[in-house]
């Protein structure tokens, strides 16, 4: 577990205002600093998770959250909520297709700020 300071130090060499606000979100709540943990991680540790993983690691009613972009390979046959930074076309089309539905990182975390029910695909 990376401490408050190394966080912090990593969100410094950040220029994405997006991703630095996502990462100083999740590092004030404890329930959700393994995702500030995982974005303010080095760029060639990015994560980024095709509908089919996500398919298949979820159950029907899930929040899953992706910390990184969720891409368009595969199906999404359930009917979850998933949190990303980000949302290729393809994937922001086929999830909503697929009458689930899509949130931020840091909307999540003002909304769901105990991070209940949540599962982060790492």
């Amino acid at each position: 577990m990376k401490s408050n300071t190394k966080i912090n130090e990593q969100t410094k060499k950040k220029t994405n205002p997006e991703l630095v606000g996502a990462i100083i979100a999740a590092k004030k709540n404890e329930s959700w600093k393994r995702v500030a943990e995982i974005l303010s991680s080095p760029r060639k540790n990015k994560r980024e998770e095709n509908l089919t993983k996500i398919n298949a690691e979820a159950k029907e009613g899930d929040v899953i959250v992706v910390p990184g972009k969720v891409l368009s390979m595969g199906e999404l046959n359930k009917k979850i909520k998933i949190v990303a930074l980000s949302f290729s076309k393809g994937a922001e089309e086929k999830i909503l297709k697929a009458n689930s539905t899509i949130s931020t990182i840091v909307d999540e975390i003002k909304k769901n700020p105990t991070a209940k029910a949540v599962k982060i695909l790492e």
